[in-house]
């Protein structure tokens, strides 16, 4: 369960990571109360990246400006959400942009440091360059400094860096986090640190070990706060919604649901000698609502996106799923491959799913020599081998 921006600067100021001064906004007038002063910067609060290039994120100077702005964005869709909460937040120049997460390694099982001195929408299109740290023993200071290290930071900001990972790290495994992401952390001309946007993604079981994590959800019409409307934003029609393949140079296509576990399996690719290709990022259940439908339109989209692309030779698909039962996700992939590839062969698939009735979807699947499987580094290798050429790979 993913966190909008408000949300999970809350959760930082808690950390003492450093966020700018900034207001939940949830009506244009709202303004007229502002505690901040201009210019300032309103951001739509929808679970998406790339919100600045689909006119959600606006720079004003004066109230009325601001009004007009916050109205404009209130009604404007990104990938399918309207915000019903916007973030009024202070400017701030950024010399340099970092990026940083802290995710779970699920092929070890252990929590893995990322971060690149290429922040922002950068990041997607130098995914090379983004080092990881896995933490293999018990959490120390030695881990973040490493990852700043290997970032290949000097100076102050070796120290500085670390410390926010440092951060990060505690609140990933205070919480029971699956994600913790700073995209981008911003460095000033003076060399002083902020976190611009950031990403929480809260595992569903952690609520119940934490209700203080309740508590930022927004309050039901019986007083008490409700997760299942966390976001405020309001979806629309999600088989409407226009998916984006991020493309790299190689030949390994990732279809995934979940842009920062899609940046990792790239990763995790490159690191074990594969050539990504790129991704399409799918968005979590809250995209979908948990509907087979919504998501069987998706992963149609998404393999049309992926199989477009001419140095391609394998898809993998990566979908954790604890709504929609895993073999119906199969029967959806099969439906796709047989609408898709009448005339033509399909490329060659490896299938990662976690979730409910895993067995029949892999007996499913195999029927249509579709490797599935549950492990990610099994996954990870058996589409390494099959984008090899001169080796035969089992499908």
């Amino acid at each position: 369960m993913e966190l909008l921006e408000y949300q999970a600067k809350e959760l930082f100021r808690q950390m003492d990571i450093p966020v700018l001064p900034s207001q939940r906004i949830d009506q244009p007038r709202d303004l007229k109360n502002l505690s901040i002063p201009y210019p300032i910067v309103l951001k739509s609060q929808v679970y998406t990246g790339r919100r600045g290039k689909a006119g959600g994120i606006k720079f004003v100077n004066n109230t009325i400006d601001a009004m007009a702005a916050a109205q404009a964005i209130f009604h404007l869709p990104i990938m399918g959400n309207y915000p019903s909460v916007l973030l009024a937040e202070a400017k701030y120049e950024a010399n340099r942009e970092f990026y940083l997460a802290v995710v779970l390694d699920t092929s070890t099982r252990r929590p893995m440091l990322l971060g690149s001195q290429f922040g922002g929408e950068e990041v997607e299109t130098k995914l090379s360059e983004v080092k990881q740290v896995i933490v293999e023993q018990e959490f120390s200071p030695f881990y973040a400094r490493r990852l700043a290290l290997k970032m290949g930071l000097q100076g102050d900001l070796i120290q500085s860096v670390s410390r926010i990972v440092e951060k990060m790290y505690h609140l990933f495994a205070e919480k029971d986090l699956d994600l913790v992401e700073i995209n981008p952390l911003a460095v000033s001309s003076s060399g002083k640190l902020m976190a611009l946007d950031g990403k929480v993604v809260v595992n569903d079981a952690a609520l119940r070990r934490h209700p203080d994590l309740v508590e930022l959800f927004p309050r039901s019409s019986q007083g008490s706060a409700s997760p299942d409307r966390l976001n405020g934003a309001r979806s629309i029609d999600p088989s409407a919604t226009n998916l984006k393949l991020v493309k790299l140079d190689g030949n390994i296509g990732v279809l995934c649901n979940g842009a920062g576990l899609a940046m990792t399996i790239l990763d995790l690719i490159g690191a074990a000698k594969g050539k990504p290709m790129g991704f399409v990022d799918l968005g979590g259940e809250h995209h979908y609502g948990g509907s087979l439908e919504s998501l069987h339109d998706r992963l149609g989209q998404g393999l049309r996106l992926i199989s477009q692309h001419e140095g391609l030779k394998v898809i993998l698909i990566n979908i954790l799923s604890g709504v929609v039962p895993c073999v119906a996700i199969a029967k959806s992939i099969t439906e796709h491959l047989q609408q898709q590839f009448k005339t033509t062969p399909p490329p060659a698939l490896v299938v990662r799913l976690v979730g409910e009735e895993f067995a029949e979807a892999q007996t499913l699947l195999a029927e249509m020599n579709i490797l599935a499987v549950e492990p990610l580094d099994e996954a990870i290798t058996q589409a390494i081998a099959l984008a090899k050429p001169t080796k035969t790979a089992k499908r």
